[in-house]
């Protein structure tokens, strides 16, 4: 049974069913109880017959009609100390004795159930009070097959009717729930399965409900979900699309500045000193647009590799990575020695040079690297005395192409690098900055997410 239709309404009928079957116990034991009663109250009408007769005795032919009305083989009532009687003749032997008004409600169940499944027949006593007067003590002696029969053909017509009622109730239920709960599901699932083949195609986007439920919520949520992946599908293709042009760009710019240098050596020794002097100048413009193609078509083209997993010491990393940084600025390397974590050396490296050039480029003359170890948590802050970043650039700052702080700039580096380092399970974040110099956290998880077990 795979549908969850069929399911739901297979459960349904079978907890409607269940409470009908706790119903049941308790109707069929109030049952029993009423047919005591109601023999209780024939028996008194049957004795007060004795009570209006001139000499407080009747026939022998209005004795059997009065019990025969009973049902009984004999009646006695009692008040106070006077007890009037009707019998026939001897009854067989009394094989139980019943009263009502002394048994629990668990005994009465117990008994009506007994009476349902018991097929040996007897006779009983059963002794109460007078329904129509508690204070006259009523005793009738009968056979117990006619109580067992209407006690069976009561559960039979309750038993019928519990099951149109469940039936009924579980169907109306059913409706309601494949109305607010299948249907909506279905829709939701049909919709994940059509969005998965052709997550480019808008049309397929979830259009949430009015809805204020739960449904409601996962609805929007997918709808959102859903526009974010069209967003990334659509970023990436245009991304590639990008990639591939400035891999043709890079090519021809390399065969040119292949024949700028050959040239450079004729424009050096030129005679003319306007020549040599701006000569320089020409080839460092041509050096900066082939980096700026190589960075961007190494970013557009790169997919982050599988974690290669080692104790990587972050004190030797960044000092790697502060190796020759541009403008002659100096790094500061605060790090204890002995502090590490579990990782990929080669990205981890390459988050730190991303942002130590980064803070060198931005104009810092000073760069200092701290970390500390608190809850597994490993917290490396880098701080720098450049003039910190502009409006513009915290707008955007670590959005591709579009968080670069300086002319020329690609916006890469802190892209790459919070990338890498949610990648590890960490995050990468700006603290601070200002006039004095700009703050970067980063934190990394002691032992990366996937060596965890």
């Amino acid at each position: 049974m795979k549908s969850l239709s069929a399911r739901l309404l297979l459960l349904t009928v079978i907890f409607v069913m269940l409470a009908e079957v706790l119903i049941f116990a308790p109707s069929v034991a109030r049952f029993r109880e009423t047919y005591l009663a109601d023999r209780l109250q024939a028996a008194h009408l049957a004795v007060l017959v004795l009570e209006v007769s001139p000499d407080g005795m009747v026939s022998q032919e209005m004795t059997a009609e009065l019990l025969g009305f009973v049902g009984a083989y004999s009646v006695a009532a009692k008040r106070g100390d006077s007890k009037l009687s009707l019998m026939q003749e001897m009854p067989p032997p009394i094989a139980a004795t019943l009263i009502p008004t002394q048994e629990s409600p668990m005994t009465m169940i117990g008994q009506a159930l007994l009476a349902l499944v018991q097929d040996k027949e007897q006779v009983v006593r059963v002794i109460g009070p007078s329904p129509r007067n508690p204070d006259v003590e009523i005793e009738i002696v009968f056979h117990d097959a006619p109580l067992r029969e209407a006690i069976r053909a009561f559960a039979v017509r309750i038993f019928f009717l519990s099951l149109a009622i469940s039936v009924s109730t579980a169907f109306m239920v059913f409706l309601v729930l494949r109305r607010q709960l299948v249907r909506p599901l279905k829709r939701i699932t049909r919709n994940m399965i059509q969005f998965r083949s052709h997550p480019e195609d808008q049309s397929l986007v979830m259009r949430p409900s009015t809805r204020l439920d739960e449904i409601g919520v996962a609805e929007r949520e997918l709808a959102s979900m859903q526009t974010t992946i069209r967003d990334a599908l659509t970023q990436r293709k245009h991304l590639a699309a990008l990639g591939t042009a400035v891999a043709k760009i890079n090519h021809d710019l390399r065969g040119i500045l292949s024949s700028a240098l050959v040239v450079s050596d004729r424009l050096e020794t030129s005679e003319d000193p306007e020549v040599r002097r701006i000569a320089p100048g020409i080839l460092d413009a041509i050096d900066r647009a082939v980096a700026l193609c190589t960075r961007t078509l190494n970013y557009v083209g790169h997919d982050t590799p599988d974690l290669m997993l080692s104790d990587v010491k972050i004190a030797s990393v960044v000092t790697e990575a502060g190796f020759g940084l541009p403008n002659g600025a100096e790094l500061e390397n605060g790090v204890d020695e002995g502090l590490s974590v579990h990782g990929d050396r080669a990205q981890l490296f390459r988050i730190m040079n991303n942002l130590l050039r980064n803070a060198a480029e931005a104009g810092a003359i000073c760069i200092t690297v701290t970390g500390r170890c608190k809850d597994n948590v490993v917290e490396i802050t880098l701080q720098d005395d450049g003039p910190g970043l502009s409006p513009r650039a915290l707008e955007n700052i670590f959005l591709p192409f579009e968080g670069s702080g300086k002319a020329g700039g690609t916006g890469l580096g802190l892209s790459i690098a919070r990338e890498l380092a949610r990648s590890h399970g960490g995050d990468l974040a700006l603290r601070t900055t200002g006039s004095t110099g700009t703050v970067f956290t980063l934190t990394l998880p002691e032992r990366a997410r996937s060596d965890d077990g």
